[in-house]
């Protein structure tokens, strides 16, 4: 058996400008972004009946793999030109519309657990990229963003300018607190990237450049970063297209513990990012303050396989 595993990913700033009609717009986007302490997993292993089995929310048995409705599962098999096999679809939360890149995150996993199926000895950057290309497929708004975001380890600056140049960067978060609070609000983010208005995105650009320079200078980066979850929220009407997500917008922008959040992904629901400054106040006030939030940390080593 063959098990992968692949970091979930939270974007900080520039999402969007990573979208291939802002690229064809304005030339280049680029994003600053990390994965994550959660995960997706992917197994596989061989069989001997001709058969295809896909586990994920459902479970699917078919003889034909044109005939798996399993997105990533069938394009894939399709790719690799796998033989019969089972596959099974895990995660360390409930992905489905989360935020955080969990489509990408299981693809670029896939792809990994496929080449170690093969025998192929890629690069986490080439499993990556062709992560990237396969979900395409599939899902034409996938931003280049996520598969690089969550497959490559370690905070970095991705310039996607026909190629994808990325550079690993440290983010001043010692001491930051770093949780995901779940909104429970569902959303496509296809119907949301649909909506948005690349040229309101534009400012995006400049603000990735600002806060990069800022990386040594802390007060100055969150300040960044909430100016830059503002510029967001202005691209499309749609990220905060709920009265519960406008409440909880709110209550964080007063919250005096909270020095920077924002909804992850293309917004609409999912997850929210929050940081806290740990040393504002003592340890047992954030854990009954943030007792039903789910604390985070960076991940350093990206998608990783074994065979066992």
């Amino acid at each position: 058996m063959i098990i992968s595993k692949c970091p979930l990913r939270v974007s900080l700033v520039g999402g969007s400008t990573d979208l291939q009609s802002f690229i064809d717009e304005y030339g280049y986007g680029q994003v600053i972004s990390f994965p994550i302490s959660l995960y997706t997993y992917i197994s596989l292993s061989k069989r001997y009946d001709k058969k295809y089995v896909i586990n994920y929310t459902k479970r699917e048995n078919v003889f034909n793999p044109d005939k798996i409705k399993n997105d990533i599962a069938r394009e894939l098999i399709k790719y690799f030109n796998l033989p019969p096999l089972t596959m099974a679809f895990n995660a360390d939360i409930p992905s489905t519309g989360s935020g955080l890149a969990a489509s990408s995150s299981y693809m670029v996993a896939a792809v990994a657990a496929a080449c170690k199926f093969k025998g192929l000895k890629w690069s986490q950057a080439k499993i990556c990229k062709i992560a990237h290309e396969i979900e395409l497929n599939f899902n034409p708004l996938t931003g280049y963003q996520d598969t690089y975001g969550c497959g490559l380890p370690s905070p970095k600056l991705m310039v996607f300018n026909g190629g994808v140049d990325v550079k690993f960067i440290e983010l001043p978060l010692v001491h930051k607190g770093i949780y995901l609070h779940n909104t429970k609000v569902k959303r496509s983010s296809t119907n949301i990237l649909k909506t948005i208005n690349i040229e309101k995105s534009y400012p995006l650009l400049k603000l990735v450049d600002e806060t990069y320079k800022s990386l040594s200078n802390p007060s100055k980066f969150f300040k960044l970063l909430n100016n830059s979850w503002n510029t967001k929220k202005q691209t499309s009407d749609e990220i905060l297209n709920d009265k519960d997500l406008f409440a909880i917008d709110n209550i964080l922008d007063n919250d005096k513990t909270v020095i920077f959040h924002k909804l992850c992904g293309a917004g609409g629901g999912g997850y929210y990012l929050i940081i806290t400054d740990e040393l504002e106040y003592p340890d047992d006030y954030y854990k009954a303050r943030y007792a039903d939030k789910i604390k985070i940390n960076i991940d350093n080593k990206g998608v990783v396989v074994w065979e066992i």
